[in-house]
């Protein structure tokens, strides 16, 4: 190695010279086309924008005319009150949606009571404002023309200019903004002047109406106070919006009452003062009420779908094309319409006569609100004089005051919006304001400046990713998917690079990795780990060389470590990109071996000894305490871990899309993706649509509603300060006791940590944009053993986690009462499952045999009550082998039952029956559904498998889970052992030993027949029969070394173009993975006694588990049963409604109320879980927009980075 390069360097060097064809498989870096993303973005913001003006447009159209309806000459609305009303309501409906989002949040979830003098202050500030809304709305501006009363709100924003050009001379880094804000401030104070030189010159009249106008803006301009409130460090307003942000919730609560109660007492006594007659609401003109109920419907559904999607835009970093411009343009577009209207409706008249048309209408119709509209500003003796100075004068003012809310509000086109932001981060209020909601949302926009140089640091920090993959049986297909991915994620973020947004370590975690070779004693890895490190070398050669020529310099790989460790063994990876991936190699003889105490080892190691150990070390240097809790805390929250399966296939966009979750919410413990099966067969397509509906509807209901109960193992995210919380990570080490720990704690071991981490007050969330694809069970047998496991554990942790439900509701936030409700009702119909087959296999057998009712039930009950039975006799394998038979023989009568409803609606000539109605309801939900997940819309053609199959996945499996309930194997992947390489034949040994003497290989043999062989290596050596203890200890020593070296050069030998390099481990973590063994990875004593014992509890377990879970679906079906046979006596009687919708006469339909109960309570279920996921794909949309915004940025960054690797390889 004169020249620095290894043996195999070189021998790679020559072989590229005749041996540079290769077999790559297909790593592909995104799985959808960037360019159609990008269109699709393009079309969606678009379209979103318009939306935005359009809603903006419809919202102060709307308002606009109910003021006009409310001025005193308006002829289409005579009840002035009436119309008075509905426009106070408009104004305080969004009040009114607050109140009810807070006293939600108030009663299911934690809030904190603000303190006595912020009471006082927003009692204060929200009088004032509330206050000056109604008299601005209420009482002055149906004084006004209506171009004047679109351009005043634009000067609610003076205040708040006022104090921008404080902050900006404060910060001396801002000079443009400070002579914007300078200019707005100078605009607005303009425009008021303009108004009332405007309106001074036509009449003395409107001088108590400008003043109230005047003051009534200036009032709502204190509503945005707190935007400013840094302004004052220390002081005063800053403790006071502290302490808001502390106690949202009841902030929201007392504004809104305040609002409610100033709004309506300005509105009563102001009728009362004005000589108008409150009974005249009762009884409006017939003709006038549909026109203000239509206006009042529109302002505010409007108002609330504008400021839903403007918040949306800002999310999709959208900013200047979907909140800040749509925003802007909605004041010009209504200023501009309505003069329109007015010379449509004035067409070859002039102005005068028009008006005096108008003057002389007398219709009550729409139309004549917008005749009355036309009178307003007929009402301005300058459009119908055609004054050119005097309309200069208005139309100044109305200039002055919308470029002076535009330059107000010009911060907002460069504030910085992250990946994925939170609405209060973005804004300063909760809510928007109906009576102008393009000033309020513009305002209301966060204004952020720099006061000092240490307030500047950036909010992003650098996110600590460990990703841990669990090893067993996997093949080689589904290595090369992990492996692959992981080169990926190393390829995405070198170790060296300028994103600094994330960091990433590699870990697999390898279970029973080693046999002992038959003969000679020796510890050998088995096939799976050598199969493990060929993946790897061909991985690894795939990402080092990009370039495909032959006339190239061959790069020097870095020399990888190969260490032995108490626990096994392991290999050290340093990849192409310079992260690290470590191979940890499990022999189960020294340490336990499954998947949940693979996660307790790296839990530990991971959190423990990498994360723990190295505060410690400096608080013993001498370290100051309060600084290293400090980092302590934050390096915790800012650490996750990664779970993975070994066959797990994923994209970079999925990690950090789960890590935007995580840097979101601090109160997020766990994240998971959308998991996709994969494989081929019928039973694949059957798990494919299955898991499309559980998280289309379930986590999406979940995740809404409440928590997501489990996050997957093969794919989720865990935050390091929520796993080492009291009660989560220790009590994740319990050892099994109980039969019901079997079931709990290692069937199902993700869904225990979920529980555990909800229980201790952690938020599990659902991202359905992560995509992750993992291996599914292909097999009908592998595929009842792996639901055999699933099933009871879930149901196990699911009543966990309702048996502790008061205690889990007061520690966390986002687990409520009618969550809780939510969940028992799901399981309980999850419990009722079997039964309820059983009752629309019933009614297959009723329509299409044409048999009595209750004989058509005993027929469906009767294969059911005969496979449990069955179960209790026969051997799993067979018990699987019936299940696959009937599940045909259901599969047939399914298909039956479909049609049989089908022809039930044609004989009846009607679908308004239950069954049809149901049937047609599930169908449109889950086609909308896919509809709605248009890249896995395709999926739908799976979901006529999945319906055939329910009788199987309902009945059958239930029942072969509880029965087996004791059997606590793992299921699936428990294939043979590798084939292992013996003697050709195998002589009874009594004594062998072995040992290297120099460079001597030496092993002795003492056989049956007492004789002493020695079989030297080259050259004979002396025979040795005897042994003292010293000598023996020596030759146990060797022996330890030569059965090291064996399985080291195995892997060498495996890792054909990598260099592996033996190394040693430190000596405090050796100590520290003795100790960890020790206290909680020993392996398991195989106490016959022990296990006799804990068998027969587990057969106690099944047997009183199986009684109660029959015995519920037993009781549901004899209720039924006598029900349907005492007849219409207690039965529903509805009438029977035609296709047309007509009720037919003396026709009627029975219904048992059983039944009835829990079809409506199944139908409501589906309808919650389908507006769940409707609100859910929205935030969806959002972030995956977001997301693909900024990750566009980051690959051109990337890209430009990477044009110079020299540092790379300086590196590696």
């Amino acid at each position: 190695m004169r020249d620095g390069k290894s043996e195999k360097d070189r021998r790679r060097e020559r072989r590229q010279a005749w041996d540079s064809c290769r077999v790559v498989p297909i790593v592909q870096d995104e799985q959808k086309p960037r360019k159609r993303l990008s269109f699709i973005r393009i079309v969606i913001c678009t379209i979103n924008s318009f939306m935005v003006i359009a809603l903006g447009f419809l919202s102060k159209s709307s308002l606009l005319l109910l003021i006009t309806a409310s001025n005193r000459n308006s002829k289409a609305v005579p009840s002035k009150p009436y119309a008075l009303l509905f426009l106070g309501c408009s104004l305080i409906a969004p009040s009114i949606f607050t109140l009810i989002k807070a006293l939600w949040k108030i009663t299911f979830k934690d809030s904190k009571t603000p303190k006595r003098l912020t009471l006082l202050w927003v009692i204060f500030t929200e009088f004032l404002v509330a206050f000056g809304t109604a008299l601005l709305i209420l009482i002055a501006m149906p004084d006004f023309d209506v171009l004047t009363n679109v351009a005043i709100l634009n000067t609610v924003g003076i205040l708040s200019a006022m104090l921008q050009m404080v902050g900006n001379i404060i910060t001396k880094e801002r000079t443009r903004f400070t002579v914007t804000s300078l200019l707005a401030v100078v605009f607005m104070i303009c425009g008021y002047v303009l108004f009332i030189i405007g309106y001074l010159l036509q009449t003395n009249q409107m001088g108590l109406s400008i003043g109230l106008a005047i003051v009534g803006t200036l009032c709502i301009s204190f509503n945005w106070w707190e935007n400013y409130s840094m302004l004052f460090k220390g002081g005063f307003l800053q403790r006071i919006a502290e302490d808001i942000r502390r106690s949202r919730n009841m902030i929201c609560i007392i504004s809104s009452v305040v609002r409610i109660a100033v709004t309506a007492a300005v509105l009563g006594a102001y009728v009362k003062l004005s000589a108008q007659d409150w009974s005249s609401v009762l009884s409006p003109l017939e003709q006038s009420k549909p026109i203000i109920l239509s206006l009042f419907a529109i302002q505010v559904i409007s108002t609330a779908l504008c400021h839903g999607l403007a918040v949306a835009a800002c999310k999709m970093h959208e900013v200047r094309r979907g909140f800040v411009a749509p925003l802007w343009l909605i004041s010009p577009i209504v200023l501009i319409t309505f003069p329109i209207i007015f010379v449509v409706h004035r067409g070859a008249n002039s102005s005068s006569s028009y008006c005096y048309q108008l003057e002389n209408s007398q219709n009550v119709t729409f139309f004549q609100l917008l005749e009355d509209v036309d009178w307003t500003i007929c009402a301005r003796d300058i459009f119908q004089k055609q004054n050119q100075m005097s309309m200069v004068i208005v139309g100044g003012s109305l200039f002055c005051w919308w470029i002076g809310l535009v330059l107000c509000t010009i911060y907002t086109c460069f504030i910085k919006v992250y990946r994925i932001e939170r609405s209060r981060d973005l804004f300063v209020r909760q809510g928007y304001e109906a009576a102008f909601i393009d000033q309020g949302m513009l305002l209301n926009t966060r204004f952020k400046i720099q006061l000092s140089k240490k307030a500047s640091s950036d909010r992003k920090e650098t996110v600590m990713i460990k990703l841990c993959a669990t090893m067993w049986h996997e093949t080689y297909d589904e290595m090369m998917k992990i492996i692959i991915s992981m080169f990926r994620m190393d390829k995405f973020r070198p170790r060296r690079n300028h994103f600094n947004d994330v960091s990433f370590d590699f870990h697999i975690f390898f279970d029973d990795s080693f046999y002992t070779m038959e003969g000679s004693g020796e510890r050998h890895v088995n096939e799976y780990v050598e199969t493990l490190a060929e993946v790897i070398n061909e991985v690894y050669m795939i990402f080092s060389e990009d370039n495909q020529s032959i006339f190239k310099e061959m790069a020097q790989l870095p020399e990888q470590k190969v260490i032995q460790t108490p626990y096994g063994g392991r290999i050290r990876y340093t990849l192409p990109h310079g992260n690290i991936l470590t191979a940890h190699l499990k022999d189960k003889q020294l340490i336990r071996h499954r998947k949940r105490w693979s996660q307790v080892m790296y839990l530990y190691y991971l959190l423990g000894w990498k994360l723990n150990r190295k505060y410690c070390q400096r608080y013993q240097n001498g370290e100051n305490k309060s600084t290293l809790e400090k980092s302590w805390a934050k390096e915790k929250q800012n650490t996750c871990i990664l779970a993975l399966d070994g066959d797990t296939d994923f994209q970079p966009s999925a990690v950090m899309l789960l890590v935007d979750r995580m840097t979101l919410y601090p109160e997020v413990g766990a994240v998971c993706g959308r998991i996709h099966p994969t494989g081929v067969g019928p039973m694949v397509w059957y798990q494919k649509f299955e898991y499309a509906v559980g998280h289309w509807l379930q986590k999406s209901a979940e995740h809404v509603f409440g928590c997501v109960l489990c996050s997957p193992g093969c794919f989720s995210l865990f935050r390091a300060e929520a796993l080492m919380d009291d009660n989560v990570m220790k009590m994740y080490t319990t050892k099994p006791t109980e039969a019901i720990h079997y079931l709990q704690y290692d069937q199902g071991e993700d869904r225990w940590l979920c529980t555990l981490l909800l229980q201790q007050g952690w938020r599990v969330e659902y991202n359905a944009a992560s995509d992750s694809y993992t291996s599914a069970p292909q097999e009908f047998k592998e595929f009842y053993n792996q639901r055999r496991r699933w099933g009871p554990s879930t149901l196990a942790n699911t009543l966990d986690l309702l048996n502790t439900a008061s205690v889990t509701v007061q520690k966390n936030k986002s687990i409520s009462k009618p969550y809780i409700l939510y969940q028992i009702i799901n399981t309980a119909a999850s419990i009722l499952g079997p039964a309820t087959v059983c009752l629309m296999m019933a009614g297959c057998f009723t329509f299409v045999f044409n048999i009595n009712v209750n004989v058509g039930l005993l027929l469906a009950i009767l294969p059911a009550a005969i496979y449990l039975i069955l179960c209790y006799k026969l051997k799993a394998d067979t018990q699987i082998t019936i299940a696959a038979l009937m599940s045909i023989g259901y599969a047939f009568l399914v298909t039956a039952a479909i049609l049989s409803i089908i022809g039930n609606l044609v004989i009846n000539s009607t679908f308004m029956t239950p069954s049809g109605l149901f049937l047609i309801g599930i169908t449109v939900i889950y086609f909308t559904t896919a509809v709605l997940h248009p890249q896995e819309f395709p999926l739908i053609i799976y979901g006529l498998l999945y319906f055939i199959c329910i009788p199987s996945g309902y009945v059958l499996l239930p029942i072969y889970s509880m029965v087996n309930l004791n059997n606590v194997s793992w299921g699936t992947r428990e294939t043979a052992s590798a084939a292992k390489p013996t003697p050709a034949s195998t002589p009874v040994v009594k004594y062998k030993r072995s040992c290297r003497c120099c460079c001597w290989n030496i092993r002795f043999q003492v056989d049956e027949d007492v004789k002493v062989v020695v079989i030297p290596g080259d050259v004979p050596t002396p025979m040795m029969t005897q042994l003292d203890e010293k000598e023996q200890q020596l030759f146990d020593n060797r022996e330890k070394d030569s059965s090291e070296m064996c399985w080291i050069s195995q892997l060498k030998e495996k890792s054909y173009d990598i260099s592996l390099k033996e190394d040693i481990l430190d000596e405090e973590e050796a100590e520290f993975w003795r100790d960890l063994q020790e206290r909680y990875l020993k392996p398991l004593d195989e106490d016959k006694g022990k296990q006799k014992k804990i068998s027969t509890d587990l057969k106690d377990l099944r047997n009183k588990v199986t009684f109660v879970y029959f015995f519920c679906n037993a009781l549901w079906l004899a209720a039924t049963f006598f029900l349907q046979e005492i007849g219409s006596v207690v039965c529903i009687k509805l009438p029977r409604i035609n296709s047309t919708g007509f009720i037919v006469r003396d026709q009627y339909m029975y219904i048992d109320p059983i039944g009835l109960m829990f079809l409506f309570g199944f139908v409501s279920l589906i309808v919650i879980q389908f507006l769940a996921m409707l609100w859910h794909r929205i935030g969806t949309l959002m972030h995956y927009m977001a997301y693909n915004e900024t990750a566009s940025k980051e690959r051109r960054a990337f890209k430009k980075s990477m044009q110079d690797t020299s540092f790379e390889k300086n590196f590696l």
